[in-house]
């Protein structure tokens, strides 16, 4: 005969569970609210875009900043107008892909500030095409910026005081695929899987990890992003939906809301009721989210075959509607894009 329930301790059980999961509420409520005031705060990607967004607040809150970037010029304008808010900022050229360059751009900030409090990786790039236009070379950057990026800034530093915040922007395209971002999905599938092993591995060593995952961002980083195949087509609909009023959140709603999250502990954000709603239907079923985004995909240019390829600040802007083209412009150019 199948064992009984007992009623009595069913319900002690489920009011136990319910007086922890209040416990822990509580004790969250009143733990004390992190500061990035006086903390020295990492930026990879930090002159441009969301990471200069990022910047401007932490130099308003009174952080100590590192930023790099690859463009020595575009540096200099940031730290230009971060140092003008009042913060201390050291600016350093660094590609992210390259792991050499990665940890003498560590190490110069660990010898300059004497240690890292959070780390912000931000620094990635985009590739915009069907899958017929992608080659492996595209799928390896796409890796080596949006994944490796990442594994190459993890810090010894914070493992050696125990303590320490990481926070990897990473996208909704890491948690459902989009039509003609494969290479890019790829590469930030694989860096929420990081960020998520990262964060049960080194938690019990006093470091924390925040994954943020926003949908399209209103940052100008339409002009950076590379695009193949029918270029004035792709670029056309990707720079449309990056601007769109709406439907893509301000670059300074997305950077709040990282900060937020990452001062929260939390192990995961997603931004942007978008995101959100691509997220929660691919969780409850795949399938039909899949099915949708095939939807999506049957409307986007159909592959030229060509091997056409260029970023977007090269690309003829004519087939973006009007009001958003001067949107997105203005956009770009606030945000130290390039091509404005």
């Amino acid at each position: 005969m199948p064992e009984r329930t007992n009623p009595g301790r069913r319900t002690a059980t489920a009011l136990a569970a319910l007086a922890f999961a209040g416990a822990l509420l509580t004790a969250r409520r009143t733990l004390p609210r992190y500061r990035y005031q006086g903390k020295v705060v990492v930026v990879t990607g930090g002159s441009r875009g969301l990471g200069l967004v990022m910047g401007r607040m932490l130099a308003d809150e009174g952080a100590r900043l590192a930023i790099c970037a690859r463009d020595p010029e575009e540096l200099e304008r940031a730290q230009a107008e971060l140092a003008g808010r009042g913060a201390e900022v050291l600016a350093l050229p660094c590609d992210v892909s390259n792991y050499d360059e990665v940890r003498a751009f560590i190490r110069l900030v660990e010898n300059h500030f004497r240690r890292i409090d959070v780390l912000v990786n931000n620094a990635g790039a985009i590739r915009v095409g069907p899958l017929e236009e992608m080659t492996l070379q595209g799928f390896q950057e796409m890796m080596d910026t949006n994944f490796y990026g990442a594994v190459h800034t993890v810090l010894p530093g914070m493992l050696r005081r125990g303590e320490g915040r990481i926070l990897n922007i990473s996208s909704v395209g890491g948690l459902v695929p989009g039509p003609h971002l494969s290479a890019y999905s790829a590469s930030k599938y694989a860096l929420n899987g990081f960020s998520e092993g990262l964060r049960a591995e080194l938690g019990r060593r006093g470091i924390v990890t925040t994954v943020v995952c926003p949908g399209e961002i209103r940052s100008g980083g339409h002009k950076a992003a590379v695009f193949k195949g029918r270029l004035e087509e792709e670029y056309a609909w990707f720079a449309s939906s990056d601007v769109m009023p709406g439907y893509a959140p301000k670059a300074e709603a997305v950077a709040r809301a990282a900060l937020e999250a990452c001062r929260a502990a939390r192990a995961i954000e997603v931004v942007g009721w978008p995101a959100k709603l691509e997220a929660f239907t691919h969780s409850f079923s795949p399938t039909l989210a899949l099915w949708f985004d095939g939807l999506l995909n049957a409307a986007l240019p159909e592959p030229e075959g060509s091997g056409r390829q260029a970023e977007g600040k090269d690309i003829d802007p004519s087939k973006v509607p009007e009001p958003l083209r001067r949107l997105g412009d203005a956009v770009a150019r606030r945000n130290n894009e390039p091509g404005v």
